[in-house]
C-alpha cells in the first residue's frame, strides 16, 4: 500500500509540473493602448508553479517586488535592461513596479492561483496611488 501511494504521489508531482506555463511581461514605454511607462500586462493570472519572464523591450527599467502573500520573501529588485524569470510556488498576490518609474504608475499585479491577500496597504508614490487603485477594482 505504501509503494501504491508513493507512485501515486510522484505521478502527481509530475503531472503538476508538466503543466507548468510560462508566461512573457514587456517593460514598456508605451503600450499599444497608448499608455506609457506600463508593463504589456497590467494584472497577469497565473497558476502555481507558472513562470514570468519579464523582457526589457525598452531600455531603463526593472522590476521590484513591494507586496506579496504572508510569508512569502520577496526577491532583490532587477538590475536595470536584464530580463528577469520568476517560478511562483506559493499562491497570492503580488505587486510589483519599476524602481525608476514608479511614481509615473509603472506597476502591476501577478495573481497566483486563488489569490486573495491585500495588498491596498503596499506604500506607492505618485500615479501609482490612483493605478494601484484601479487594479485592486479589477481583480
Amino acid at each position: 500500500m505504501k509503494k501504491l501511494l508513493s507512485t501515486v504521489a510522484v505521478m502527481v508531482a509530475l503531472t503538476t509540473s508538466a503543466y507548468a506555463e510560462d508566461t512573457t511581461v514587456e517593460m514598456l514605454n508605451k503600450r499599444d493602448d497608448g499608455a506609457k511607462m506600463v508593463y504589456s500586462e497590467d494584472i497577469t493570472r497565473i497558476d502555481v508553479g507558472d513562470t514570468i519572464t519579464w523582457v526589457p523591450t525598452s531600455k531603463g527599467h526593472n522590476i521590484e517586488f513591494i507586496a506579496g502573500p504572508d510569508g512569502w520573501k520577496s526577491p532583490k529588485k532587477s538590475k536595470l535592461n536584464k530580463e528577469v524569470e520568476m517560478t511562483f510556488d506559493t499562491p497570492g498576490v503580488y505587486l510589483y513596479q519599476c524602481s525608476p518609474h514608479k511614481s509615473m504608475g509603472m506597476i502591476a499585479i501577478v495573481v497566483v492561483g486563488d489569490g486573495d491577500n491585500d495588498v491596498s496597504k503596499a506604500k506607492v508614490k505618485g500615479k501609482s496611488k490612483k493605478k494601484l487603485k484601479a487594479l485592486l477594482a479589477e481583480l
